[in-house]
């Protein structure tokens, strides 16, 4: 059994505003279900229309920290090992509305924002959006590329 590290992108071969990964994701009501399962998050607003709309949300809305998972899974394939990641932060600025039969679909851009010769490191912004507005704000990745 092979216990190879996997390859990662040269710092060299990379420049700030290089797309390293999109990805389209779906979530559905049973997505929220189990989430809340593996996550111990039962706050009804990610379930019950009632509750949603008694806080003033336009529908049962995806938890942050599944949005937050969702959009760096993509830097992650890229990078080929999680541990790469060193630094990962989000502004949570618009909530996912799941609909009930439709479900959301999410839209993730991952472009290359700095790199950092001495660390080498790169900086990926994540464009994260659904239904035509962006849903975090300032999410950037750090990923170590040595």
């Amino acid at each position: 059994m092979s216990t190879a590290t996997p390859q990662v992108p040269a710092l060299s071969q990379l420049a700030v505003g290089d797309v390293v990964a999109e990805r389209s994701v779906t979530f559905t009501r049973d997505s929220l279900v189990r989430y809340a399962g593996a996550s111990g998050d039962f706050n009804p607003i990610h379930y019950r229309d009632d509750v949603a709309a008694s806080v003033d949300l336009p529908g049962v809305i995806a938890h942050g920290m599944l949005t937050m998972g969702a959009a760096v899974q993509p830097v992650v394939d890229w990078a080929g090992d999680p541990a790469r990641i060193t630094d990962y932060q989000v502004k949570f600025t618009r909530p996912i509305v799941v609909d009930p039969q439709n479900g959301a679909d999410v839209s993730i851009v991952a472009k290359i924002g700095a790199l950092d010769n001495d660390a080498q490191t790169a900086r990926v912004d994540l464009t994260v959006s659904f239904d035509g507005a962006t849903v975090l704000g300032k999410a950037q990745v750090v990923v170590e590329l040595a």
